[in-house]
């Protein structure tokens, strides 16, 4: 056979090898590709079985957070309404971890980020217009904002803004909570001055429309602020809280008292002498220096209370009332003044629990009239109904004389209590404190927690990196002393402020409707325009 045979041969062996051996590996890639697909519907279908099997055994011990927004719902309730701390809430999740389903229960940070992340969602939930020119177009939001500063540790100072519905005795037989007000703006500052109050406002005002009123203290600053904007045509109503009123009442009244300042002092001796004795039960009550008339009415009950358990006569040598007697220091000299006293203010704060609680109309007046003639001063008893009639013509013109005007602004003095107490730990930040406020303020629901979720980490860093925290600059400081004059720059007094933007707001030219606070649908009737 010659050599071109032999390879035409060799090459149609070749051709039919290659041939089978192509079939062979088509067939092999079809089987491999199937027997992949099959392996991958199993293990898929394997995890979904493993998953039910983890579910129904965790059903069968308890509660199981399909979604994450359940989690977090339910660390925002233990914070805001069992109040508890950032560390006790994450200890409490890792206790009930394995009954909820849990891997790992959220750390503090992670607690603390969800409640920051709410105040900024709780700030941009109220229903607002969109930006206009206030000077050619008032427009009032059918809210009354009340206005309150506090202080804390640093030169920050709080200035807040709750708003509450007008008509919130109409909706509810009782005082406004927490869960009826939602925080308007919260800002810090080095230092608060009427001018700045007023343009702060003026900026809210920009964005929200005018409030129907302001309820607020007898502070000078404020006063100014409301000033300064009805120059500005941008005025309305100023409710006096009725807390402050009546305090400063008796302070006029009695301050320059020639026993007050004695009651004082003895107050303060019978304490010392009681504390640390088996008579410590009867230590007097704990009386702030600072608004001190704003309670001294329970130390006068007290002091009343206190010298009903030394009736006239001797005692015995060595009894408890004996013990008693020699610790009452100059207290029973003060008895005419005490009597005095309790028989003015007891008047006063039977009529101010009526009005804190039902407002003020014509119906709560009528109830406070023979509380209001028990007043003994007929000084006092003129003042009052002064400021009563005066605060009427402010509900006349709001249409609420027969509905009730809310005339306490009780809600952000305690707000500012419980935030300072409330989750900023042993440093009372002001900036801290700030950040927890717009959270505190009404009710929270799982639609919070999924608005929660939505906020994204760059979100809540634009807002946190406004701010130095003091606990940052203490541990700075303390560190390195070589940081100590960067205490100095202009970033270590940046402070938080927190107010609605006009991004995503209605695009109504009316009032909004804001009776979706109370459990009853009502369309309240249009306020009268006046300024």
């Amino acid at each position: 056979m010659s050599q071109v045979s032999r390879l035409r041969k060799s090459l149609s062996n070749w051709k039919c090898k290659a041939v089978d051996q192509t079939c062979k590996n088509r067939y092999l890639r079809r089987e491999l590709k199937r027997v992949k697909k099959d392996r991958d519907q199993l293990k898929t279908k394997l995890k979904d079985t493993q998953s039910c099997q983890h579910q129904l055994a965790n059903q069968s011990q308890g509660l199981v957070f399909e979604h994450k927004e359940s989690l977090v719902f339910l660390a925002l309730l233990l914070f805001l309404v069992a109040h508890i701390g950032f560390r006790a809430v994450s200890r409490v999740l890792g206790v009930f971890a394995k009954f909820f389903g849990l891997n790992k229960a959220p750390c503090p940070q992670t607690i603390i980020n969800w409640v920051t992340r709410l105040s900024m969602v709780r700030i941009q939930s109220l229903p607002i217009l969109t930006e206009i020119d206030t000077q050619q177009a008032p427009f009032y939001n059918g809210m009354i904002w009340m206005i309150d500063m506090s202080i804390a540790l640093g030169t920050g100072k709080i200035l807040a803004i709750l708003g509450l519905n007008v008509r919130h005795h109409q909706f509810s037989p009782n005082a406004p909570g927490f869960e009826n007000v939602h925080c308007v703006a919260v800002s810090v500052a080095d230092s608060w001055t009427g001018d700045a109050i007023a343009a702060f406002i003026k900026q809210i005002i920009s964005v929200t429309g005018r409030p129907a009123a302001y309820l607020k203290d007898g502070g000078t600053d404020l006063k100014k602020a409301i000033r300064l904007l009805k120059d500005e045509k941008l005025e309305s109503p100023a409710i006096d809280d009725i807390s402050h009123v009546i305090a400063n009442m008796l302070k006029h009244r009695y301050h320059h008292h020639p026993f007050f300042e004695t009651f004082l002092s003895s107050c303060g001796h019978i304490s010392g002498k009681l504390k640390q004795t088996i008579l410590a039960c009867l230590a007097p009550p704990k009386v702030q220096t600072k608004a001190r008339f704003m309670n001294v009415h329970r130390l006068i009950d007290w002091a009343d209370q206190l010298l009903s358990l030394s009736p006239p006569g001797a005692a015995a040598k060595g009894s408890i009332l004996s013990k008693l007697r020699a610790c009452l220091d100059k207290l029973p000299l003060c008895k005419a003044f005490i009597k005095q006293f309790k028989s003015d203010a007891t008047p006063l704060l039977a009529c101010q629990k009526i009005l804190k609680t039902k407002g003020l109309s014509y119906d709560s007046l009528a109830q406070c009239e023979p509380h209001i003639q028990a007043i003994t001063s007929s000084g006092l008893r003129c003042d009052f109904q002064s400021y009563l009639q005066k605060q009427m013509e402010i509900a006349k013109t709001l249409n609420l004389d027969k509905v009730g005007l809310p005339i306490s602004s009780d809600q952000i003095e305690s707000l500012f209590g419980l935030a300072k107490q409330h989750g900023t730990g042993q440093i009372k930040d002001a900036d801290r404190i700030a950040l927890r406020i717009p959270a505190m303020c009404g009710t929270v629901t799982l639609e919070d927690a999924k608005n929660v979720l939505g906020i994204s980490v760059s979100d809540q860093k634009e807002v946190m990196d406004c701010y130095t925290s003091i606990i940052k600059q203490r541990c700075q400081i303390l560190t390195n002393s070589d940081h100590l004059e960067s205490l100095g720059t202009e970033q270590s007094r940046k402070h938080v402020t927190l107010i609605p933007m006009t991004k995503n707001r209605s695009k109504n030219d009316e009032s909004t409707d804001i009776s979706y606070y109370y459990p009853d649908s009502y369309v309240p009737d249009a306020i009268g325009q006046y300024g």
